[in-house]
C-alpha cells in the first residue's frame, strides 16, 4: 500500500502526523484501565479486563503497522520507547468525579455512542477496522457492537445493584420499575427474573411480618376486652391485605364479643333490678333479651326469680297485714315489746305500706327516740347514752364511723339507699356490736369503707359482731375485709341485705358457739366467698342468692356444727356453687347451682352426714356433683345434674384442702 493511500483510509492530510491518533489511543486505554479499577463488581471487573487485554495487543498491532509504513518511527529495542512526538503538550487532566457522579454518569449512558465520543474516536475506529480487516480479523474492542454490548452491561449491572437496594428498603415498585428496564436491555438475562423473583419474596415477608404484628395486636385487644381497639388493628391488615383469612376471623370474634357483651349488659340491667326489688320491671328487661337471644337461661332465670319474688311479696303483704292487726290489738298505748316486734316484722314484710309505718313509728315512741341531727350532731353521741330499748333514729346523710354498739338498742336509718355509715379502712370497722348489745336491731343502713385498700396487713370488716345483733334491709358494701364479720362467740342474723364488692367474703362466721343465719339476701362480686364459716361456726342460709363471687357462692367448713343451706341460688361463681368441707348434722336442699366455674355442689366425708337432696346442678363448667372418695353416690340419687361439663356427678374424688380465710 502506497503511503498515501494510508494516509487517506486514516483521515490524514498530507502532510498531517499520526502520532497524535496515538496519542487518542493511548487516551482510551487509560479509560478502560479505570473502568477495570472502578468496577462495580467482580464479573464487569473481569469483563473490563478481558476488553483491556485485547485492546492492548490491537495498540499494538496499529503501531507495528504504522512503523511498516513508516508513518511512525520504530521503537527502541533495547528501551522499547519511540521518539516523543512533535506535538502539543498534552492539556491539563480534568478533575476526577465523585463515585456518585460516576455511578449517575454510568446509569444514564445511552447505548449509542455519544457524539462527542463518535467525533473523538472515529478516526481511530476507521484505522482500527481497517487494520483489523486487513490482519484478518484482527482486535475488535473498538467495534461498534462491543462498545454496545460492554455499555450494556455496565448498566444492565447497575441497575441491578440499585434495585438491590430498593429491595432491601422495600422500595417494591422503584426496585420493579428496574428490572423491568434490565428486561427491556436485555429479554435474554434471567437477572430480571431473578430480581423479580426477589421483590416477590420480600413483600411476602413484609407480608408475613405485618399480618404477624398486627394480628398480634389485634388478639392482645381481643382478649383484653378492648374491641374497638382490636377492630382498628385487624382493619389495618385488611387496607393492605383483604385476602388474609385469618383476620376475616378475627373480626368475627370482634363482632361476637361485641353481641357477648350487649347480652351481658342486658342481663346486668335485668338483674340490677332484681336487686332492687323491682320485680316487674326485671321481667320486662328479662323478655327484652329473649326477644334477641331465644332460650337465653340468664333472662330466662331472671324471670323465675321475680316471679318467685312477686309471688313472695304478694305473700308477705298478706302476712304483713295479720301481723299488724295483731299489733293493733295488743296496743294499750305503753311499750310492749312482743306488739313492737310484730310491726316491725309487718313494716320489713310490707316497706311501702304507709299505715304499718306510722303505727311502728306511734308504738317505738313508747321507748325513748334518740335523733340524729335533730337532737344529736353525730350518731356517736346518740349510741354513746343509749340504753338498752331505746331507738337511736338517723336521718337521710352519710355519717362518719367507726360506731360502736353495747346495748341492746335499735338503730334505725332511712333506707340503705339514703343513710350511710362509712369509715377509713384503716380505722376499724363502720359499725362493732360488742359482747353486752344482746338484742340489738339495725335497719336501713349502708354501712361501708371509704376506701378498699387495707392499711398495713389488718383488713377489718365493714361490720364486726361479738355480742346479738339482727340487720335488716342493710348494705355492707366495699369493706377491705368481710362485710359482716360473727367472732367470738357472737350471734348475728341479716335479712334482705345486700353484701357486695368486699376484700374477703360477703358475710362470714368464724369460731366455736359463732351462729350466723342470712335469709332473702345477696351477695356477689366479692373477692372471696359469697357467705363463709370454719373452725366450728353455725350457719343458717335460706333462700339467699350467691353469684360471681370470686371463690365459692356458699362454703362451709363448720367442723361439728350444723349447716342448714336451703333455697339459695348459686350462680356464676369462679369456683363452686356450694362447698361443704365438714358439718355435723344439717341439711342441704333445694338449690340450684348454675354456671359456675369449676363445678355445682361438692361434699366431703366430714360432711357425710348431712342430708343433700333436691338440688340443682346446671349449665356449670364443672361436674354437677362431686363427691369425696368414700361417699357414696346412692345417697345423693335424689338431685338433678343437667348440662354440666364435663360430667354430671364426679365421685371418689381426691381433694385438696380448701385452706379457710
Amino acid at each position: 500500500m502506497k503511503l498515501s493511500e494510508a494516509r487517506k483510509i486514516l483521515g490524514l492530510g498530507p502532510d498531517e502526523d499520526p502520532r497524535p491518533h496515538l496519542v487518542e489511543f493511548r487516551s482510551a486505554r487509560e479509560r478502560i484501565a479505570e473502568l477495570v479499577r472502578s468496577a462495580p463488581n467482580e464479573t464487569l471487573g473481569d469483563r473490563y479486563q478481558q476488553g483491556l487485554v485485547e485492546f492492548d495487543k490491537a495498540l499494538a498491532a496499529v503501531r507495528e503497522y504504522l512503523e511498516a509504513l513508516g508513518l511512525v518511527e520504530r521503537t527502541d529495542p533495547a528501551t522499547h520507547k519511540s521518539p516523543p512526538p512533535k506535538a502539543e503538550p498534552e492539556p491539563a487532566p480534568k478533575p476526577k468525579p465523585s463515585p456518585a457522579q460516576k455511578v449517575e454518569e454510568e446509569i444514564l449512558l445511552d447505548l449509542d455512542d455519544p457524539p462527542a465520543v463518535r467525533r473523538r474516536t472515529a478516526p481511530a475506529l476507521v484505522l482500527l477496522i481497517f487494520l483489523l480487516g486487513v490482519a484478518g480479523g484482527g482486535f475488535l474492542y473498538y467495534k461498534n457492537e462491543e462498545a454496545k454490548e460492554l455499555r450494556k452491561q455496565v448498566r444492565i449491572t447497575l441497575l441491578e445493584r440499585i434495585g438491590s437496594d430498593y429491595i432491601e428498603n422495600r422500595r417494591w415498585q422503584d426496585a420493579a420499575r428496574l428490572f423491568n428496564e434490565i428486561e427491556l436491555i436485555d429479554p435474554d438475562s434471567n437477572r430480571a427474573l431473578l430480581g423479580r423473583r426477589s421483590i416477590e419474596a420480600g413483600m411476602a415477608e413484609e407480608q408475613t411480618q405485618y399480618v404477624g404484628y398486627w394480628t398480634g395486636q389485634a388478639l392482645a385487644e381481643l382478649e383484653s376486652g378492648r374491641l374497638d381497639e382490636a377492630e382498628a388493628a385487624a382493619r389495618r391488615i385488611i387496607e393492605r391485605f383483604p385476602a388474609e383469612k385469618e383476620v376475616h376471623t378475627i373480626l368475627q370474634r370482634v363482632n361476637e364479643a361485641r353481641a357477648r357483651q350487649s347480652h351481658d349488659a342486658l342481663v346486668r340491667s335485668a338483674k340490677e333490678l332484681l336487686n332492687q326489688r323491682k320485680w316487674e320491671p326485671a321481667i320486662t328487661a328479662a323478655r327484652e333479651i329473649l326477644a334477641k337471644y331465644a332460650d337465653d337461661p340468664d333472662a330466662r332465670a331472671v324471670i323465675e326469680e321475680a316471679n318467685i319474688a312477686l309471688a313472695k311479696f304478694a305473700a308477705d303483704q298478706s302476712t304483713a297485714r295479720e301481723l299488724f292487726a295483731n299489733a293493733v290489738e295488743r296496743d294499750q298505748g305503753k311499750f310492749d315489746q312482743q306488739a313492737l316486734e310484730l310491726l316491725r316484722e309487718a313494716a320489713s314484710l310490707d316497706p311501702e305500706n304507709t299505715e304499718i309505718a306510722a303505727r311502728l313509728e306511734q308504738m317505738a315512741s313508747y321507748t325513748r327516740t334518740l335523733r340524729v341531727p335533730e337532737e344529736f350532731a353525730t350518731p356517736a353521741e346518740a349510741l354513746a347514752i343509749a340504753r338498752d330499748r331505746d331507738r337511736v333514729v338517723l336521718a337521710e346523710n352519710t355519717w362518719k364511723g367507726p360506731l360502736v354498739i353495747n346495748t341492746a338498742v335499735e338503730l334505725q336509718g332511712a333506707g340503705a339507699e339514703k343513710t350511710i355509715v362509712e369509715c377509713p379502712a384503716g380505722e376499724g370497722s363502720a359499725i362493732s356490736i360488742g359482747p353486752k348489745a344482746l338484742g340489738a336491731r339495725i335497719s336501713g343502713i349502708t354501712f361501708r369503707h371509704e376506701t378498699f385498700h387495707a392499711v398495713g396487713d389488718t383488713r377489718f370488716s365493714a361490720a364486726l359482731v361479738r355480742g346479738g345483733a339482727t340487720f335488716v334491709d342493710c348494705a355492707f358494701n366495699d369493706a377491705s375485709g368481710h362485710g359482716l364479720a360473727v367472732i367470738e362467740g357472737g350471734e348475728a342474723s341479716a335479712t334482705r341485705c345486700h353484701f357486695a364488692n368486699n376484700g374477703w367474703n360477703g358475710a362470714a362466721a368464724f369460731g366455736k358457739g359463732v351462729r350466723l343465719e342470712v335469709r332473702e339476701s345477696e351477695s356477689i362480686n366479692n373477692i372471696e366467698h359469697g357467705i363463709e364459716s370454719w373452725e366450728g361456726a353455725s350457719v343458717v342460709l335460706v333462700k339467699n342468692r350467691c353469684e360471681g363471687n370470686s371463690r365459692n357462692g356458699i362454703h362451709a367448713d363448720n367442723q361439728t356444727a350444723a349447716a342448714t343451706i336451703e333455697g339459695n341460688q348459686l350462680i356464676a361463681n369462679r369456683e363452686f356453687g356450694i362447698v361443704l368441707d365438714s358439718a355435723g348434722s344439717g341439711k342441704i336442699q333445694d338449690n340450684t347451682a348454675r354456671a359456675n366455674l369449676l363445678g355445682g355442689i361438692v361434699i366431703r366425708t366430714a360432711a357425710a352426714e348431712v342430708t343433700v337432696t333436691g338440688n340443682t346442678a346446671t349449665l356449670n363448667k364443672g361436674p354437677g356433683i362431686v363427691l369425696e372418695k368414700g361417699l357414696s353416690i346412692y345417697n345423693y340419687k335424689d338431685n338433678i345434674t343437667t348440662r354440666n361439663e364435663p360430667r354430671q356427678i364426679l365421685s371418689d374424688a381426691v381433694l385438696s384442702h380448701q385452706d379457710p380465710k
